[in-house]
């Protein structure tokens, strides 16, 4: 097996995701602090070595379908690049490195982690053939993350984190769907899930969930409780790049089709990483000005 594709196999670029881990201790104006951020760090590793785990698992069991997608075709399995059985002892291998150091980083952390293999489990077997049930999986997926972080730094996530984290997932997967809805109607059919979608339906559903979560966010931004922890009545002014953000992450799926997977569209987007960073900038700003800069 070559480095290549071993990287490919274990899918390093949707690391990305497990970045979620580190939000509650953001929020919480406690990622500065060394010993969280060691622990953030620290869970990370362990969580992302645990999806790596379940991707390998996924294309084993995709693989025959995969070879039917004009992108996916490509993914070691599918390809042949790797053998199963290699494969099999990657997965084995990520599987034990990850919840070893999960057991070791805290109880709930291995929770976390082992409920996060168990869903997709059943969701590569079976659950990701059901329309709607698939992307609200996929939804708990980034909730488990958000709630391991909190688990492995101590922090508490608050209910406005867990409510934003699961609406921007439908996002995600939505127009994840809708983008693998458009290849499968140029001639090609891989999921059995998107029996169950249509692009009105599609078009629709990323809307709704679009607007409730920028109204979600505003109220998140005016809630009392939030701005008296936070200090300052100034969080509205994050919202325009939520906004912002929103509304290109609709273009790139209502317009270009480009969403069919998020975190490459994510990773090579400059559009949307210039708002995500300036998002990013502007709550640091404000939750971590005072103590850094003295304003």
């Amino acid at each position: 097996m070559s480095f290549r594709s071993f990287v490919q196999l274990i899918r390093l670029e949707h690391w990305v995701k497990n970045l979620f881990l580190f939000l509650p201790a953001f929020f919480a104006a406690r990622l500065a602090e060394g010993p969280v951020l060691e622990r953030a760090l620290l869970g990370f590793w362990s969580f992302s070595l645990v999806a790596s785990a379940v991707y390998v698992l996924n294309d084993l069991i995709d693989a025959p379908q995969d070879r039917n997608h004009p992108d996916k075709r490509r993914r070691p399995i599918a390809s042949n690049a790797v053998a199963p059985w290699k494969a099999l002892v990657v997965l084995v291998s990520l599987l034990g490195a990850g919840t070893a150091m999960a057991v070791w980083l805290s109880p709930s952390m291995l929770l976390y982690s082992l409920l996060y293999v168990v869903i997709n489990v059943f969701y590569s077997f079976s659950l990701k053939h059901i329309a709607i049930v698939d992307i609200s999986l996929i939804g708990m997926g980034f909730l488990l993350r958000v709630l391991a972080g909190g688990a492995v730094t101590g922090v508490e996530v608050s209910d406005w984190l867990i409510v934003m984290t699961f609406l921007l997932a439908l996002i995600l997967g939505l127009a994840k769907r809708r983008g693998e809805y458009v290849v499968a109607t140029g001639g090609h059919s891989f999921r059995r899930a998107l029996e169950g979608y249509n692009l009105p339906f599609l078009d629709v559903a990323i809307t709704v969930c679009s607007t409730v979560t920028i109204v979600a966010y505003l109220m998140y931004c005016f809630s009392p409780e939030v701005t008296s922890r936070i200090g300052t009545h100034n969080i509205y002014y994050t919202a325009f790049f939520v906004i912002v953000g929103i509304l290109r992450y609709l273009q790139l799926a209502l317009v270009f089709n480009r969403t069919e997977s998020p975190t490459r569209a994510l990773l090579h987007d400059i559009f949307l990483q210039i708002v995500l960073l300036g998002w990013i900038g502007a709550f640091a700003w404000l939750l971590y000005g005072k103590r850094w800069l003295g304003y």
